[in-house]
C-alpha cells in the first residue's frame, strides 16, 4: 500500500465524516473505495471516447459495405 497526504476542501471532509459515521467504515476504506469507483467511471468514458473516435473512422466504409449488401438479390 502506498500512503498518501491530500488536502480536502472543508466541506468535501466535513461531508464524508458524516457518511462514514453513519455507514461505520474508516476514512481510509471509504475514501480507497470512492477511488476505485471514480477510476472505473474514468475508464468507462474513455473507452466510450476511443469507440466514439474509432467508429467515426470507420463510419464512410460502413455505409459503403452496408450499402453492398442491400444490393445483393437473395432470391435470385
Amino acid at each position: 500500500m502506498k500512503t498518501l497526504s491530500l488536502k480536502l476542501d472543508d466541506s468535501i471532509f466535513n461531508e464524508t465524516e458524516q457518511v462514514i459515521n453513519h455507514i461505520k467504515k474508516s476514512r481510509n476504506r471509504y475514501i480507497n473505495e470512492a477511488l476505485d469507483f471514480y477510476n472505473k467511471v474514468q475508464k468507462r468514458k474513455l473507452l466510450a471516447s476511443k469507440l466514439e473516435k474509432e467508429s467515426k473512422l470507420v463510419e464512410g466504409e460502413s455505409l459503403k459495405v452496408l450499402h453492398e449488401f442491400e444490393m445483393i438479390d437473395y432470391e435470385g
